[in-house]
């Protein structure tokens, strides 16, 4: 990401120099909520397009969202490293050229391959925009809102968790193909103003960013997931899914080893050894297993078993992603007094007990308010307590030069949690015929990933009790 620059902008031009802040922040927004909503509203829309491309299994279907979260997690350190090379303004312009001609085009596919070819553009465009998003908003701010801006920037992402569902179900209920035509003229808009509203951050003279380890991570988490989703198909001892298990591992091991000797890696192997870093990250993974086979798994549910519209649909996961800003925000008192790892601990645990109450009682015949709700809640309240608290553990772990690599680091690994859950609640689904023992056998699983996340998070301890100073430098 960008802030060091941004932060040399903003100390040597003047307050006066520097356009109006209100219109920076609504340009940055706009990205920033299309490429974390694109997320949630697809995951509402994926049994609609299933309907309307009937030749694809789930385990095809599971690609347009995997496609998007790999490519994404693999290029957003790299692309944040760009642009703070070349210049926040035109990589940032330039990811919201891309995405919204992705989003197009995903509108467009003729099948679900073409569909999801078109959302590793999309990813692209997400991994160019993302990153240089806050340099340009610190650039626009006076030293004294700065973090006030940080804040908000990191709200966009609790806002998409909480309204992506509704818009999801809004949009598909109107026609699948709407959940990508949105972006459109959001895109159009956000270039227009911001190509005369947008700050010129200067270019830093840093190292080449490892492109060739992004390309071996990508494969690597792509071949991982497509040996899980078609290990059913294939069988576990096939050639296809030990291929592709092993050429996982080589690309991993190789990726490891390349971060190890580059100058500017994706993965900078000096932050896992700082205390909290590590085990928060980790914990962070797992978390976000549980949290994508979670979302995936009702949206299908609803869809498939009770036959619910996608409207119905999102209006019924709402209740659980509405709590997370209130909690997000309200928590920072708790984890001064308690520390990050309990929060977290407590967060993990809750939002098994709503997988937990889903598995117990859910039933295809069964009503809304006591089978999915009262689980939903437990989960909401679980996502606000725990994620926001382990992406601060661990950014706040870095030093302040290092903000913008650890939270590119963080976002990533959240990237990658969210494939492997897609890809666990497919396999485990995939092992029965019987649709409501598919779905205990993906809540099994998901209860699993959550219960592990909360082991992981004692190791958290209570090295992010106390969140960086706020600087008026900063």
């Amino acid at each position: 990401m960008s802030s060091p620059q941004a932060q040399a902008t903003a100390e040597t031009g003047s307050t006066a120099a520097r356009p109006r802040l209100g219109v920076v922040f609504a340009v940055v927004a706009a990205g920033v909520s299309m490429s974390n909503l694109d997320v949630f509203i697809v995951n509402v829309a994926l049994p609609e397009i299933g309907r309307y491309f009937p030749d694809a299994s789930l385990a095809s279907l599971s690609w347009v969202l995997n496609a998007y979260a790999v490519v994404f997690a693999a290029l957003l350190v790299p692309a944040g490293n760009f642009a703070d090379r070349v210049g926040a303004r035109g990589v940032y312009l330039s990811g919201i050229v891309v995405f919204t001609a992705a989003s197009a085009a995903c509108a467009l596919a003729p099948d679900v391959w073409s569909l999801v070819a078109a959302r590793v553009v999309q990813a692209f465009g997400a991994a160019l925009l993302l990153p240089s998003s806050l340099g340009l908003l610190l650039a626009a701010s006076p030293p004294e809102r700065r973090m006030s801006m940080v804040r908000a920037w990191t709200a966009i992402s609790g806002l998409a968790v909480a309204l992506g569902p509704v818009f999801g179900g809004l949009l598909t209920g109107i026609d699948w193909h709407w959940a990508f035509l949105v972006n459109v003229p959001i895109g159009i808009a956000a270039l227009v103003v911001g190509w005369r509203v947008l700050p010129r951050v200067p270019a830093r003279d840093l190292p080449r960013p490892d492109l060739f380890g992004a390309a071996m991570l990508t494969v690597a988490i792509a071949a991982l997931a497509l040996g899980l989703v078609r290990s059913e198909d294939w069988g576990w001892l096939s050639a296809g899914t030990l291929g592709s298990l092993a050429v996982a591992l080589v690309l991993l091991a190789g990726f490891v080893l390349r971060s190890a000797r580059h100058e500017a890696p994706v993965l900078p192997l000096s932050m896992l050894r700082l205390p909290a870093f590590a085990p928060a990250t980790l914990a962070n993974i797992l978390f976000s297993v549980a949290f994508a086979g979670m979302l995936l798994s009702v949206a299908l549910w609803c869809q498939q078993v009770w036959d619910w519209s996608p409207l119905q649909t999102g209006l019924a996961i709402a209740p659980g992603p509405l709590m997370v800003p209130a909690l997000a925000m309200t928590s920072g008192s708790y984890i001064r007094r308690w520390g990050a790892g309990p929060i977290a601990f407590v967060g993990s645990l809750t939002f098994a007990a709503g997988i937990a109450w889903w598995y117990a009682l859910m039933e295809p015949g069964g009503g809304y308010v006591t089978g999915m709700l009262p689980g939903m809640l437990l989960t909401g309240v679980g996502v606000g307590l725990t994620l926001p608290t382990l992406i601060g553990a661990a950014v706040s772990a870095v030093p302040p030069q290092s903000f913008s690599t650890g939270s590119g680091v963080v976002t990533m690994a959240r990237q990658i949690g969210m494939v492997l859950g897609v890809a666990l609640l497919v396999v485990a689904m995939g092992g029965s015929d019987e649709l409501a023992s598919a779905f205990d056998a993906g809540w099994l699983a998901t209860l699993a990933a959550a219960v592990a996340a909360a082991a992981l998070c004692v190791f958290v301890g209570r090295a992010g009790r106390a969140p960086q100073p706020e600087r008026s430098d900063q």
